[in-house]
């Protein structure tokens, strides 16, 4: 009798589970195809991210492997996703730190203007190796601005590396350490990169639909 219940309650159980199962994964493609319906066009897939931020945590590990303080700088929000992802595939020991830094605005391209919203306070600069993590660069302002801030600011020395290359863009002569892919002149989101806040957690890169951000 014991045993007949035992197994009653076992096979709930297990029914149970399967129903949560098939619900988690219904709402799960409810949730991406919310996400998914402004996007023209994937541009970068999730794997091909993954395979990027390996390559670029590899040269990372050749020329870091003699730092004593190697410092990644996260350029907060649309970078948060990447430097997640980055600093867990770097083997070397790092810190972290992070910088909020407005050149967009609400808008799809840049004011020009660079504001620094979060600063980086630290007396321990000058024993740091400072990698600048950025999601994209485009006028090529902000990171030109940086790196020269963070020179002038004490560094021991700093790098730049972004995850997009927009050069077409360019409005100053700047090149970035580490680059993880160029991409044409789009207006693009996801994994961390947004339009008014939204599409950031999307897995992939994709082009915005043009009627979401011309309305």
């Amino acid at each position: 009798m014991i045993r007949t219940v035992r197994l009653s309650q076992y096979a709930f159980i297990k029914r149970m589970n399967n129903k949560i199962l098939t619900l988690t994964e219904e709402n799960s493609m409810v949730r991406t195809s919310v996400l998914d319906r402004d996007i023209e066009k994937v541009l970068i897939s999730q794997e091909e991210i993954e395979k990027i931020t390996d390559r670029i945590a590899d040269e990372i590990d050749r020329d870091y492997k003699d730092s004593k303080r190697l410092l990644l700088l996260c350029i907060l929000k649309g970078s948060v996703v990447f430097m997640g992802d980055l600093m867990k595939k770097v083997s070397l020991p790092v810190e972290i730190d992070f910088m909020k830094v407005s050149s967009y605005g609400g808008g799809t391209s840049s004011t020009g203007r660079i504001n620094i919203i979060l600063d980086l306070h630290r007396n321990d600069l000058s024993e740091c190796d400072i990698i600048v993590v950025e999601d994209i660069i485009d006028s090529g302002k902000t990171l030109s601005y940086l790196t020269e801030y963070l020179k002038i600011g004490g560094a021991k020395s700093v790098k730049t590396c972004t995850l997009l290359d927009k050069p077409s863009r360019r409005e100053v002569d700047f090149t970035p350490d580490y680059r993880g892919v160029e991409i044409p002149d789009e207006f693009v989101v996801g994994y961390g990169l947004d339009y008014a806040e939204q599409y950031r957690a999307l897995p992939y890169i994709g082009i915005l639909k043009p009627e979401v951000y011309t309305k």
